[in-house]
């Protein structure tokens, strides 16, 4: 079953800034999280109560899982030195 994905305003903007190879990568990653919402690869991230993290190159998307409404919100993207601040 497909989940529903969202993206915070505040990732789309990041996004919206990055270069548009960067921007494909990223969107192609988002898509298939809907697919497959842990994909090999995915860390839990461990401080924090439902927050996943996928890698693309430099570049780290974070999401939050709410598997009863079968919803994933893309709360975070960016650069690896920048995205955990």
């Amino acid at each position: 079953m497909a989940y529903k994905v969202e993206i915070t305003p505040a990732a789309q903007r990041t996004i919206k800034k990055l270069p548009k190879n960067i921007q494909r990568k990223l969107i192609e990653i988002i898509e298939l999280l809907a697919e497959k919402p842990r994909p090999v690869g995915v860390v839990k991230l461990s401080t924090t109560g439902n927050l996943y993290r996928v890698r693309t190159g430099d570049y780290r998307i974070i999401y939050e899982i709410q598997d009863r409404i079968l919803l994933i919100v893309i709360t975070k993207v960016g650069h690896r030195r920048d995205v955990y601040k």
